[in-house]
């Protein structure tokens, strides 16, 4: 066994120095990315694995979800909290991150790469200091190699094939879930025996349908048969007897022909079942609750239910998913002066703008408790501001700002206008 490892590792070795770098096999992680095989014998890998329609829409659920949140810079003052549109990273991270792509694109792409590979690389696009932009770097172009000095080279392909060299100093890095503290556990590794197991339900249903929902047909024949006469008779089987667009139709049979089954049909091989099953575990290795992707099987549409779901999936699912992001924005984007002021925030409120009603409840609760102003709400809603008492706190109690709590300068403003109202009706009957 040894000597077979010895092997197997020198002609690893051998490949690698044949093919070299231009062809991105001298990353420690080129093998990996192959794939993996799991016991139901299908080949896993982020190819394959986006065919499974749960995967797919998982996926897209989360990194189109995320990517569309809006992404800002706040910073800390003596008065509180507020939005830095000042700072040069608020506009690359919720607007334009570079000149090819817009920001929802590009989270898009980032969080899909945490989802399946565990990471996402990003390049870091530099004037002097300064960070001006960043490029998202597609998993499958980018080889890692570990050179003799120890450091790693990242070596990136193009669109048009042309490889050029990162510097390490440039890659931005955003791990998943981990296990070592460093870097994300790919989900197509772990994941490989759910997802084989699905890939290999959707083939023998595919097969079940092209065979005309028959399983393994055999014919026999009393006598062995002639080259010739086995070849007429394979082609008289597959040509008038099998496929979905003959079943249905009479069969004539010759030459004492007998005619039997192999395996078990589909309603026995509980087919549709373990599809519905494999969806549910899907979701389950994504954290995703089934009725966001379709399927509602064991589980109601409507009612609180399912708004409870909702919630759960805003805590449990993007919350993490959120909090790596921004907190790997402060570790590697921000200078250490910058982390004492700066912080990046994603507005969850955002999701509310499918709601209006659930929307107007959110703003009207915020401005009666002198949370949010008036003009805060309009900002919100990308409407200019009124000014004035739209930029004052109130609280539901008559409305009044809050510094006129406690004291009555609230009614003896209402008492005035009154009087002066009553003034004036005396002063037109008068008249009258």
């Amino acid at each position: 066994m040894k000597q077979k490892a010895q092997k197997v590792g020198r002609i690893r070795a051998a490949v690698l120095g044949w093919l070299g770098a231009p062809f991105g096999l001298t990353d420690v992680d080129a093998w990996a990315r192959l794939g993996a095989t799991s016991s139901a014998g299908v080949s896993v890998n982020d190819q394959n694995i986006l065919r499974l329609s749960a995967v797919w829409a998982c996926v897209r659920l989360i990194s189109e979800t995320i990517g569309t949140l809006p992404l800002g810079m706040h910073e800390r003052t003596r008065d509180g909290k507020r939005p830095a549109p000042q700072h040069p990273l608020h506009f690359i991270l919720g607007a334009q991150p570079n000149a090819d792509t817009v920001s929802s694109v590009h989270w898009e792409s980032v969080v899909s790469a945490m989802l399946l590979r565990g990471n996402a690389q990003c390049e870091k696009l530099m004037v002097g200091d300064r960070v001006v932009g960043l490029q998202f770097l597609y998993p499958n172009r980018l080889s890692i190699t570990r050179k003799a000095d120890g450091n790693e080279e990242y070596r990136y392909t193009e669109d048009d094939g042309r490889q050029r060299i990162i510097p390490a100093a440039r890659i931005w890095t955003i791990p998943g879930w981990s296990l070592d503290g460093k870097t994300g556990v790919s989900v197509i590794h772990y994941g490989a025996q759910v997802f084989g197991a699905a890939l290999a339900t959707d083939e023998a249903a595919s097969g079940t349908f092209r065979r005309g929902l028959m399983p393994t047909t055999w014919f026999k024949y009393p006598k062995v048969m002639k080259p010739d006469q086995r070849k007429e008779a394979r082609e008289f089987i597959e040509d008038r007897l099998s496929g979905a667009v003959n079943a249905g139709k009479p069969a004539i049979l010759e030459a004492d022909m007998e005619v039997g089954t192999l395996g078990i049909n589909p309603k026995d091989a509980q087919l549709l079942e373990s599809r519905a099953f494999s969806v549910e575990e899907i979701c389950r290795w994504f954290r995703v609750p089934p009725w966001m992707v379709g399927h509602t099987d064991k589980s109601t549409s409507w009612g609180t239910g399912i708004e409870q779901q909702m919630i759960g999936f805003l805590v449990f699912t993007l919350g993490p998913w959120l909090k790596r992001i921004e907190q790997s924005i402060v570790k590697d984007l921000l200078t250490p002066a910058e982390r004492l002021r700066y912080y990046p925030k994603f507005a969850v409120e955002g999701l509310l703008r499918a709601d209006s009603a659930a929307r107007a409840a959110f703003y009207s609760v915020m401005v009666n408790n002198g949370i949010l102003t008036r003009d805060e709400v309009r900002e919100l809603e990308d409407r200019p501001p009124m000014g004035g008492n739209a930029a004052v706190l109130t609280v539901q109690t008559a409305l009044a700002p809050l510094d006129s709590l406690g004291s009555n300068t609230a009614d003896q403003q209402a008492r005035a206008a009154l009087a002066n109202w009553l003034k004036d009706m005396m002063a037109e009957s008068a008249e009258t």
